[in-house]
């Protein structure tokens, strides 16, 4: 009976062992991170939650509305040709000269050639017995008939042709604006047909970017937009829209361009900011 009681009671102590709950420890909190200074982060996100605030913002590419190439009429020597890139030139001004030397020649062999033409016209009229002070008062049929078989239309008409490609010897600047591309060199042969440099027209500038089609409702030719170029992220400049795309891209975004106030800091390929205004 004693065995019995003793097994109770040791049962009885191990049951209660088994049956406690270990108590809950606190929980473990983690260290904050620290976080390295990056003040162009804190910039860029600055910059991100003001354009956000706008409402709208695009990344779009500023561009010259005209680029014009400049060519010559003429295959000819270069014989002075002093642009360099980025110089500014004027409508009109003389940019390039090309060797007239050829031309001349042939301007006197035309001229030549026009009083061989003259003489033989002459010959016909007293031929038909007009007297050499009196040729004008032939009919202007007998005259006109005369000038076609002596061959002084043919002579006089290639001469003005000569003359006039004369001037082509001299180019000037189409339009205004600075030099964007060089493509020929001095004492180089200037092509007919092929650049010898481009003018691009810096005081009419435009920007062009895209928008969702979404987004499209905000747009309408004439809405006013605010451009901040990378370059000089602290200016803020003034467009207009000016074309809206009909077409909208497979990626569901919409091509619209704006007319930018011109800025001597604006320059066509930089990167800009659009946003509404």
């Amino acid at each position: 009976m004693n065995r019995y009681l003793v097994l109770i009671g040791l049962l009885g102590v191990f049951t209660a062992c088994f049956s406690r709950q270990p108590a809950s420890l606190p929980p473990v909190q983690a260290e904050p991170e620290t976080v390295p200074a990056d003040p162009v982060g804190v910039q860029n996100r600055n910059l991100q939650r003001s354009i956000e605030a706008e409402g709208f913002s695009s990344k779009g590419t500023i561009q010259a509305v005209t680029e014009v190439p400049v060519y010559s009429r003429i295959g000819e020597q270069i014989v002075e040709f002093n642009l360099v890139l980025g110089q500014r030139v004027r409508k009109g001004q003389v940019v390039v000269r090309l060797n007239q030397s050829v031309l001349q020649d042939k301007i006197a062999r035309g001229q030549a050639e026009l009083e061989k033409a003259e003489f033989q016209y002459q010959s016909i009229l007293m031929g038909q017995g007009y007297k050499r002070g009196e040729l004008e008062e032939a009919p202007e049929e007998i005259r006109h008939l005369a000038r076609v078989n002596s061959g002084y239309n043919t002579a006089k008409a290639a001469l003005q042709q000569l003359e006039h490609e004369l001037t082509y010897c001299t180019v000037t600047a189409p339009v205004s604006g600075a030099v964007s591309r060089i493509d020929a060199t001095l004492y180089g042969a200037a092509t007919p047909g092929v650049p010898l440099f481009y003018i691009v027209d810096t005081e009419h500038l435009k920007v062009c970017f895209d928008v969702l089609e979404n987004e499209l409702r905000k747009f309408q030719k004439g809405a006013r937009i605010q451009v901040i170029s990378i370059a000089y992220p602290t200016e803020v400049h003034q467009a207009e829209v000016s074309a809206i795309s009909p077409v909208v891209e497979k990626s569901g975004m919409v091509h619209l361009e704006a007319v930018l106030q011109p800025h001597p800091h604006l320059m066509p390929g930089m990167t800009a900011i659009v946003t509404l205004q």
